[in-house]
């Protein structure tokens, strides 16, 4: 079983800034949310367990915390194929500096894809493969594995897993107070 969480609220999260592959530190809020997290993977974890994050610190930080709450005695994996998509140049702007950056870049665009317009952006299906490679890795092994992750990478891993196409993957929900169990082909959330 795969456990999957989003890092806690972030800084960026609160000022509308778009974090991709730059960082931001977890707000209170968002070390509230990695604890909350932490007593759920606590409940949910039997047996062997591993302990995976991407690299970027707001994800390294939450995984720290999610280990000591649900006292998990495994050491953390850090995978690069876990981080954030990157927005390339837009890596920490808002809507309105992306705009004036390249004007009319996301016109047309839905709430949900135009994270994938960045001229220099990393696109979905390169995530998408960088991720599904992890996953096929990792849910072959036995065991717990909890993995945090984030918004936009952890969308795509949950779509990966359950075989749903780009238009349904790109919406998904992504809560920072909550985690989905990958189990059996299917995604639930839990929490």
């Amino acid at each position: 079983m795969i456990i999957l969480a989003r890092h806690g609220r972030t800084v960026f999260n609160e000022t509308g800034r778009y974090q991709g592959a730059c960082d931001s530190p977890l707000t209170p809020l968002g070390f509230e949310q990695a604890r909350k997290v932490g007593a759920l993977v606590r409940a949910l974890v039997q047996g062997d367990v591993t302990l995976w994050s991407s690299p970027l610190g707001r994800a390294v930080a939450t995984a720290e915390i999610i280990k000591d709450v649900a006292r998990l005695r495994c050491d953390l994996t850090l995978d690069d194929r876990l981080r954030e998509v990157s927005l390339g140049r837009w890596d920490g702007l808002t809507d309105e500096e992306i705009e004036d950056l390249d004007p009319g870049a996301c016109d047309g665009a839905s709430r949900f894809d135009w994270f994938f317009r960045a001229p220099d952006g990393e696109t979905f299906d390169h995530a998408e493969a960088r991720l599904r490679d992890w996953l096929g890795e990792v849910d072959a092994q036995p065991g717990s594995h909890v993995v945090v992750s984030h918004g936009l990478s952890g969308r795509i891993l949950r779509g990966a897993y359950a075989g749903l196409p780009k238009s349904e993957t790109i919406k998904l929900d992504v809560p920072q107070d909550m985690v989905f169990t990958l189990a059996y082909g299917r995604c639930e959330l839990f929490g």
